[in-house]
């Protein structure tokens, strides 16, 4: 009983030290530095709303999980988000107090998806960029 004893512990132990590698995994490792990263395109606010409005499908392909930057206006600001154009909400990676609604802004990010039904791009990881 003994031996089986250790065995069971030793299997519930690995299985521990398993799902907590994985979930610190999933929940940290796909994090990016985009400031590093060069932008795979740089694009207007109206011009990647209206590819992704026109066929989501191949937009998601162009862009998912790509650092872009984005142009145009700020139209509502909360704490760390940022709405461009009433149709692209970005969460920022930093809070900055130089953002004003109204004005054109510049900004970094990953696309992170498209909601159809609202017309909505995600953007998340945006810092201003010049």
């Amino acid at each position: 009983m003994n031996k089986k004893f250790k065995i069971i512990l030793f299997s519930i132990a690995l299985i521990g030290i398993v799902g907590f590698t994985g979930f610190n995994y999933l929940m940290h490792g796909g994090a990016r530095n985009l400031s590093n990263e060069d932008a795979a395109f740089t694009v207007s606010s109206k011009a990647i709303t209206g590819e992704f409005a026109s066929n989501v499908d191949i937009a998601n392909k162009k862009y998912l999980e790509k650092a872009i930057v984005i142009k145009g206006i700020v139209t509502k600001i909360t704490d760390k988000e940022v709405t461009i154009d009433h149709s692209i909400i970005c969460n920022l990676k930093d809070l900055d107090a130089t953002i004003k609604k109204n004005q054109m802004i510049t900004l970094k990010g990953r696309v992170v998806g498209y909601d159809d039904l609202m017309g909505e791009l995600k953007i998340d990881q945006c810092l201003k960029s010049s």
